[in-house]
C-alpha cells in the first residue's frame, strides 16, 4: 500500500475570469521514504497541491489517502490533528515565530503532536547545525540558519512524510545546495518520505526522480520509490 495515494483530486478558486480549475489530478502515488521533486513553473498549482495534501485547504472532490486513512472528508480539526501527527512542512518563507528562540519554535510544533520532547528538539537542532544557537532568535540567525529550524520543527513529530515548498527559493546557491542536502540527509534518517515543489533547475536536478506536474494534473502518474 502506497504511503500517499490521491485520486481525482479537484480544487478550484474563483478569479476575475470565473471558477478556475488549479488542481486537477486523476491519480499520484507515493511510497514509503520515496524522494520526489515536482517541478512546475510559479502559479502552477504546486502549493495548492500540498496545501491539499497536508489538509490545509479541503478539496472540492476526489480523494487523499495517507497511510490507508482518507484525508479529503475530515472535518478541518481532524485535518489538523492528522497533519501534526503524520506530515511535516517546509515552508519557503519559513514561517518561524519571531518571539520565540529555535527550541522553542521546534518545541511549540511538537506540542501540537504527541507532545513536546525537549530532548529529541534539542536532537534535531544539533542535528541541522545549531547546536550553540538552541536559544537564538530568528532575527538572531542567517537566513540558512532559519531554514536549518525549519526542516528540524518539519521533523519534530517525527512524521512520515515531509513537504517542502520551494524550500531553497531564499537561500543563495551555496546555502540551497547545503539545506537540500540536510533535508534529504534528515529525511532519510528519520524514515520520512519527501515531496518537494521548485522550480530552480539546480534543486531538481539533484533528484533522481523528478515529475512535472503538468504530467500530473491531468493526467495518471504513479509516484513510487
Amino acid at each position: 500500500m502506497p504511503l500517499l495515494e490521491i485520486s481525482s483530486l479537484k480544487k478550484s478558486f474563483r478569479g476575475p475570469d470565473g471558477l478556475q480549475l488549479i488542481v486537477d489530478v486523476p491519480r499520484l502515488e507515493l511510497a514509503e521514504k520515496a524522494q520526489i521533486a515536482l517541478a512546475g513553473e510559479s502559479g502552477s498549482g504546486k502549493t495548492t497541491l500540498l496545501h491539499l495534501i497536508a489538509g490545509i485547504l479541503a478539496p472540492d472532490g476526489g480523494s487523499i489517502k495517507l497511510n490507508g486513512g482518507e484525508l479529503a472528508t475530515l472535518s478541518e480539526g481532524e485535518r489538523d490533528r492528522m497533519r501534526a501527527q503524520n506530515i511535516g512542512y517546509i515552508f519557503q518563507t519559513f514561517n518561524l515565530l519571531p518571539g520565540y528562540t529555535c527550541l522553542e519554535n521546534v518545541l511549540l510544533g511538537m506540542s501540537f503532536g504527541p507532545g513536546t520532547d525537549r530532548a529529541f528538539a534539542e536532537q534535531l537542532l544539533r542535528r541541522v547545525g545549531l547546536g550553540d544557537r538552541l536559544h537564538h532568535y530568528p532575527r538572531q540567525l542567517s537566513t540558512g540558519q532559519q531554514q536549518r529550524v525549519a526542516v528540524a520543527r518539519a521533523l519534530a513529530n517525527r512524521p512520515k512524510l515531509v513537504l517542502a515548498d520551494e524550500p531553497t527559493g531564499n537561500l543563495d546557491h551555496a546555502n540551497a545546495r547545503e539545506a537540500l542536502k540536510l533535508i534529504r540527509e534528515a529525511c532519510c534518517e528519520n524514515g520520512a518520505a519527501l515531496l518537494l515543489v521548485s522550480h530552480d533547475r539546480d534543486t531538481l536536478a539533484g533528484f533522481e526522480s523528478v515529475v512535472q506536474l503538468a504530467d500530473i494534473n491531468l493526467a495518471a502518474r504513479r509516484i513510487a520509490a
